[in-house]
């Protein structure tokens, strides 16, 4: 019996989804901030690109994945 409880206990924190609201939010910030760095980019930016780009790639995504 107690076997059985902890396999079904296992089961569903197996079956749980990790990633909630917060983190559909984070992950379209970081989408946004990559698609605007690549806006700029291709507008000749030499400084806001870069910055939109690290920032979206590096920080935010990132963030996104690590938020529980």
């Amino acid at each position: 019996m107690v076997a059985r409880a902890h396999k079904q206990d296992e089961q569903h924190s197996i079956d749980k989804w990790p990633f909630g609201p917060k983190n559909y939010a984070a992950f379209g910030l970081g989408l946004l901030s990559i698609v605007l760095g690549y806006v700029f980019l291709s507008q000749g930016s030499i400084t806001a690109a870069p910055i939109l780009l690290v920032l979206g790639y590096c920080v935010i995504i990132p963030i996104a994945i690590m938020i529980k």
